[in-house]
């Protein structure tokens, strides 16, 4: 049996809007020691180590930054890590089974996809990570904004992780062994990695959460046009021309083809998250708990 019971906003825990920079900073440290010590000695045990924290460091940072900056969402940190892991796991096994039974291979494997191709890209990746929302949480309640956004950004960002993780691997393989540049892959992917993945996935929960009833989700046309339009935000990021390059320390290149896309996919982004607060703000807190049911975070149906 279901109880409800609604309580005020304002009595939700408070929690530091710093912690973010404190992750930021411990990892950054982390693996500049790991790697230094890694050239150092020349142990390549520790390779594992070094890529793992690059990859997961910015991901991990961009989820903490946007829970620390609210104080109305449902979802504790453990929910969201735990999203965060087993979303991406989900996301990236639907990616690699559909990609390869739905996409063409190019004729010249050297020139990439075609703007079609990732275009179709962005349908699959953007649709199993949506997926993976759902799944994670059929049994919550659905009408919190903000709870959708956090959900999605989580998913999101675990999904690029371990795609950053496995380029980074590819990079050392493609170099024949060369540490120096599957190092150049993960820190160049830290660096974009704010603007991709988890911004899209985040629109489109969040979306979907605003459209959706107590305990059924609805797809609506809002959510498919949204759907649509992260779709073709990642299909452009991955497929359109790179005319014009903004150069980064140790030749490193970002296009500015895709600074501009991610600016306006981080635009809309905040619209909704200024808008998912506002309507928050104005709700009560519901608490929903089933009965002879354990109080934990995945899975269940508790939301305070």
């Amino acid at each position: 049996m279901v109880q409800i019971e609604s309580m005020p906003l304002d009595q939700s825990q408070p929690h530091s809007s710093w912690g973010w920079l404190r992750v930021l900073m411990l990892g950054i440290g982390l693996f500049v020691v790991t790697t230094i010590v890694m050239f150092v000695t020349g142990n390549p045990n520790l390779y594992p180590t070094v890529i793992l924290i690059g990859n997961f460091l910015i991901p991990v940072v961009f989820v903490t930054l946007l829970y620390d900056h609210q104080q109305l969402s449902a979802l504790s940190p453990i929910t969201i890590a735990q999203c965060f892991a087993l979303g991406g796991v989900l996301g990236v096994l639907g990616a690699s089974v559909l990609e390869p039974l739905l996409i063409p291979l190019p004729s010249n494997p050297d020139q990439g996809l075609a703007l079609s191709s990732t275009l179709l890209v962005g349908l699959i990746e953007e649709g199993c990570k949506i997926l993976a929302v759902v799944f994670l949480a059929r049994r919550w309640r659905h009408t919190a904004e903000i709870d959708g956004l956090l959900l999605g950004a989580a998913v999101g960002m675990g999904f690029a992780a371990l795609e950053s993780t496995g380029y980074a691997f590819t990079a050392f393989l493609a170099s024949q062994g060369q540490v120096g540049a599957s190092i150049a892959e993960t820190v160049l992917r830290g660096l974009v990695a704010p603007f991709g993945h988890g911004v899209w996935t985040a629109i489109l929960s969040a979306v979907l959460f605003r459209q959706s009833g107590l305990k059924h989700f609805r797809i609506t046309g809002s959510v498919l046009l949204t759907y649509l339009f992260v779709a073709l935000l990642h299909g452009f990021w991955d497929g359109l021309p790179r005319v014009s390059y903004l150069v980064l320390p140790l030749g490193m290149q970002i296009s500015v083809v895709s600074l501009i896309i991610s600016m306006f996919g981080l635009a809309v982004l905040g619209g909704l998250w200024r808008q998912a607060l506002r309507r928050q703000a104005q709700a009560p807190v519901v608490r929903v708990v089933s009965k002879g049911e354990p109080s934990a975070d995945l899975g269940t149906i508790e939301t305070s």
